[in-house]
C-alpha cells in the first residue's frame, strides 16, 4: 500500500495463544540511542547480513519517532552527527528538553516522502538528517556506509536485500509441535 517490494510470506504456522502487549514487543527492540555494534550484533543472532540489516532498517522511511526518543540529540547540545539546519526544525517539532512521554509529539521519520517505502530514509541519513543515532552512525561506520550508499543510488537493491531480510524474519522462532496454534482468523486466537 505504500509502495514496497511485495513478498510471499508462508502460511499455516502456528502463532501463539498467549497475549502479548507493545511492552512485551519492546523487549526485543533495541534502545533508541543504540549504535552499530548492538545493531549488527543483534541482526547477526538472527542470521542477518549487514546488506539485509541496513535494508531493513530501511523500514524507518515510513513512519515517526517520538519526541521523547529524540531529545537526547538535541539537547542540551546538538548532537554533532546531526545536520544542524535540520536539528533546527526538529527542535520546533520537539521544543522541550522534558517532553511528556504521553504527549503525541514527534518527526516523522522522513519529511519528504513520509507515506511511501523507498530509498529516501538512506538518502536522509547521507545527509545526516535520520532521527535515531543510529541511522547516521550507519553513515559514518565503514561496515555500513557502502550499503547506505548503493541503497540511496538503487531502490531496487534496497528492496531485494530488504525482501531477503524479511524473509529470514518470518522464519525466525517458528512454532512447532504442539506450541500455538494454527488460526482459523489470523486477528483472534481460536
Amino acid at each position: 500500500m505504500l509502495g514496497g517490494p511485495h513478498f510471499e510470506v508462508k502460511t499455516g504456522r502456528r502463532d501463539t495463544t498467549l497475549h502479548t502487549t507493545d511492552k512485551d514487543a519492546d523487549r526485543y527492540l533495541l534502545d533508541a540511542d543504540a549504535g552499530v555494534d548492538a545493531f549488527l550484533d543483534n541482526m547477526a543472532k538472527l542470521n542477518i547480513n549487514t546488506p539485509q540489516a541496513v535494508a531493513l532498517i530501511g523500514s524507518h522511511t515510513v513512519g515517526r519517532v517520538h519526541c521523547v526518543h529524540l531529545v537526547s540529540r538535541l539537547y542540551p547540545t546538538v548532537d554533532i552527527t546531526l545536520n544542524a539546519t535540520y536539528a533546527e526544525y526538529l527542535k520546533m517539532r520537539c521544543p522541550s528538553p522534558h517532553p511528556d512521554p504521553k504527549a503525541v509529539k514527534y518527526a516523522r521519520n522522513d519529511p519528504i516522502t513520509p507515506m511511501r517505502f523507498d530509498n529516501n530514509y538512506y538518502k536522509n541519513v547521507m545527509q545526516m538528517k535520520g532521527l535515531l543515532r543510529l541511522d547516521n552512525a550507519l553513515y559514518l561506520d565503514p561496515r555500513t556506509k557502502p550499503y547506505v550508499q548503493r541503497m540511496a543510488k538503487d531502490n531496487s537493491y534496497f528492496f531485494q536485500q530488504f525482501v531477503e531480510g524479511m524473509s529470514i524474519l518470518t522464519e525466525h522462532n517458528v512454532l512447532t509441535g504442539n506450541k500455538g496454534e494454527i488460526r482459523k482468523h489470523c486477528e483472534w486466537v481460536n
